[in-house]
């Protein structure tokens, strides 16, 4: 089977695809997946630029959809044909998560989906939300489900309630849809304005500029009345958590799950002790979250939004693409 894999040294030139051999046939409690698309993450970036440690003959990408051509003796879950997609922890069926790292992601730990063919647990993968194509599916893997998590898992988001989302990347445009699916305002913040008429077409009610607005955590609560939000998805970490502290509502609820400003800074405890607010790291979902966003979205309000869409030995090119932050929502690989 043809796969992308990491060559030595780890980095984007190094991303190359090679002949690997066919995975077989599914053993007990295992299914073979024909895999057909797969979407980008800020997590995969890391992985193939070498920022997260990977080794050399990994097979990246977290986020796998596609078909399953065999069942294993025992499997009850999947026949052959369902479509399915991914998990980013398989291993974590419910409750609280099992482990606090990347050992077992795939793409990471383990081998990932940028390949033909897999033969894995049948608890590495759940259905495919009904309609939704193979590229489509791979999209709730990771940002879908930390959206879906921080909003309606841990944030129990109620219709009323007001969202602040940072940037239009795809855990932000994939909470955006799930706010307003829920009967939520939003809030969204980019630097730029093209990007942001975007969301205001998509049903954002209220939008800033960072670059414009430094202090955007206050217009943001502003736009609220002074009271500040009832949740924050905070993909930004050190660099915009304090603005984020400054837009929450007292007892609100701030759900960190990026870093794109950097792993390390300074938290103004104080700010945070006066709102009581719950300042709360997460990382994706279980398998049981994602089953139930996966029966949320075949009620068909919501699809995901893909930017762009590159074939799979192209991958190296849809890296680049994502690490110029010009996209909208998610990018998507297909084969």
């Amino acid at each position: 089977m043809k796969a992308m894999a990491l060559r030595d040294p780890v980095g984007l030139d190094q991303l190359g695809l090679e002949d690997r051999p066919d995975p077989g046939q599914p053993g007990r409690g295992e299914i073979r997946v024909r895999l057909q698309g797969s979407t980008l993450n800020f997590h995969d970036l890391g992985v193939v630029t070498g920022r997260m440690g990977a080794v050399p003959g990994r097979i990246p990408l977290a986020d796998g959809g596609g078909v399953v051509e065999a069942v294993g003796t025992g499997v009850t879950e999947f026949a052959v044909g369902d479509a399915v997609v991914s998990c980013f922890f398989p291993d974590w069926e419910d409750g609280v998560a099992p482990l606090g790292d990347f050992s077992r992601t795939p793409g990471d730990g383990l081998d990932g989906y940028a390949r033909e063919a897999v033969v894995v647990p049948a608890r590495f993968f759940t259905r495919a939300p009904k309609g939704f194509s193979a590229v489509e599916a791979a999209a709730i893997t990771t940002a879908g489900l930390t959206a879906w998590r921080a909003l309606i898992g841990d944030g129990q988001l109620k219709p009323g309630d007001t969202v602040l989302l940072l940037g239009t990347g795809g855990v932000s445009i994939w909470a955006l849809q799930i706010a307003k699916m829920m009967g939520a305002s939003v809030a969204i913040t980019s630097s730029s304005g093209e990007k942001l008429e975007r969301a205001r077409g998509m049903g954002a009610d209220f939008t800033v500029n960072y670059r414009e607005t430094a202090e955007w955590g206050r217009a943001v609560r502003d736009w609220t009345g002074g009271l500040g939000v009832d949740h924050v998805v905070e993909v930004g970490g050190p660099g915009t958590v304090a603005q984020s502290i400054e837009a929450v509502r007292l007892g609100g609820h701030i759900s960190l799950i990026g870093v794109l400003t950097g792993g390390a800074g300074e938290v103004p405890t104080a700010a945070l002790m006066a709102k009581q607010a719950r300042l709360q790291g997460l990382i994706v979902g279980s398998r049981r979250q994602q089953r139930d966003f996966v029966r949320a979205l075949d009620g068909g309000a919501i699809r995901p939004v893909i930017d762009r869409t590159f074939a799979l030995e192209e991958l190296a090119d849809a890296f680049r693409y994502e690490a110029s932050a010009a996209h909208f929502g998610k990018i998507g690989v297909a084969w």
